[in-house]
């Protein structure tokens, strides 16, 4: 008998669980997870670098992990906030997934650690659909960028439990218009909280830390549209083979070889080797798919 199974469907399944094993790993700590998604330049690194800074200063058990395919640079960065920060180098990989930093996070994050914030790589088409374990999904873009990207990124900003807006200290000089951008927001993501931040100034990012801190005490979040459509149908794909075999043998690679993931004989920082999805496209091809879980976080009111 013939049978046609969605391959990417069976990647995202063994990411799934993962994602809920990391989410009970984080738990059982007391840790909160952040996951921050943006597209490149969008100013996540000096934000969150003000963020941990004020966790820091406010004596809130705080440390980060930052993903990018090549260079120490952001993790340079966040150090300088006193907290602790480890860097992912993905080695042209597009996301970060549950796996990978369940493996970086094991022997090295702090004990009594409240907040741990993971600034996903540049891009805000793969990383929308895997889940990481997170408590809380924060989508962020710069006024720099435009008004549009919500529409033009639905998934992301559809998935998310909070929008930020970042460098709004240039509004004025780059013409933004606020309220295009928060109809296509309402438009993907009706009734999520929007914020407004400035790294430079500082404005926001006491408000943004609050966010996070209530959903660290466990205020309920926001829950997307998208991720309640999904959750319905989520239990489809959860015992789906491929072939006979169990998706949990992982991604499948055009040249047959399972992903596997490596420690830098130097550094000391993770890196996973690149590999292609199922549909046998590279790492930029675009993925629609959402993982449709629900996560304890903030309430708020769009702005």
């Amino acid at each position: 008998m013939c049978r046609t199974v969605d391959l990417h469907q069976a990647v995202l399944a063994k990411n799934d669980a993962n994602a809920l094993a990391l989410r009970g790993y984080l738990g059982d700590r007391g840790t909160v997870a952040v996951n921050l998604l943006s597209s490149p330049g969008s100013g996540k690194t000096a934000l969150l670098e003000q963020l941990l800074a004020r966790a820091v200063a406010g004596g809130v058990p705080a440390a980060a992990v930052t993903a990018d395919l090549a260079t120490e640079n952001d993790a340079t960065r966040l150090a300088r906030s006193g907290a602790p920060v480890r860097q992912i180098l993905t080695d042209g990989l597009c996301h970060l997934e549950a796996g990978m930093l369940r493996r970086r996070l094991e022997g090295w994050l702090p004990e009594g650690t409240r907040l741990l914030f993971v600034e996903n790589v540049g891009n805000l088409v793969c990383p929308a659909s895997y889940d990481l374990g997170e408590t809380l999904r924060i989508a962020l873009a710069s006024v720099t960028e435009g008004e549009d990207k919500p529409v033009k990124y639905p998934t992301a900003f559809g998935l998310a439990q909070l929008v930020v807006v970042t460098k709004t200290d240039l509004a004025d000089a780059v013409g933004f218009d606020r309220e295009a951008f928060l109809r296509g927001v309402r438009q993907v993501n009706p009734g999520v909280p929007v914020l407004e931040t400035s790294a430079r100034t500082g404005e926001g990012v006491e408000a943004l830390l609050e966010h996070v801190l209530r959903c660290a005490a466990g205020e309920p979040a926001h829950v997307p549209v998208l991720a309640r459509q999904h959750e319905r149908q989520l239990h489809h794909h959860e015992h789906e083979t491929v072939d006979g075999h169990d998706p949990d043998d992982g991604h499948h690679r055009a040249d047959g070889d399972e992903p596997s993931d490596r420690r830098h004989p130097a550094d000391g920082h993770e890196h996973a080797e690149r590999h292609d999805h199922a549909d046998g496209h590279g790492h930029g091809d675009r993925h629609d798919h959402v993982d449709g879980h629900t996560r304890p976080g903030v309430r708020g009111h769009v702005r």
